[in-house]
């Protein structure tokens, strides 16, 4: 799957992850690989990434998530760490 983390100001991450944490409206939910098309608001939280080689951590204040054809999208009103 492809991940994609964006703020109105820059593009924080982008690369092949195997799942996504997510912090939805009513509690965190993950996104693996074949998920069905999805569109959710976010509430501030963490976001874990997790790939073959590793795991990261985004904190974000609120925002939306697309996911679609093993593309994630997720639009952030501010990381505020990584």
């Amino acid at each position: 799957m492809i991940l994609e983390i964006l703020t109105p100001d820059k593009k924080v991450f982008e690369g092949e992850v195997t799942s996504v944490t997510v912090p939805g409206k009513q509690g965190l939910f993950e996104i693996l690989n074949n998920h069905a098309p999805i569109i959710s608001t976010l509430d501030d939280g963490k976001i874990t990434v997790r790939s073959h080689k590793n795991e990261q951590f985004f904190t974000i204040s609120g925002g939306a998530v697309e996911v679609i054809n093993n593309k994630i999208i997720v639009l952030a009103e501010s990381v505020l760490s990584k």
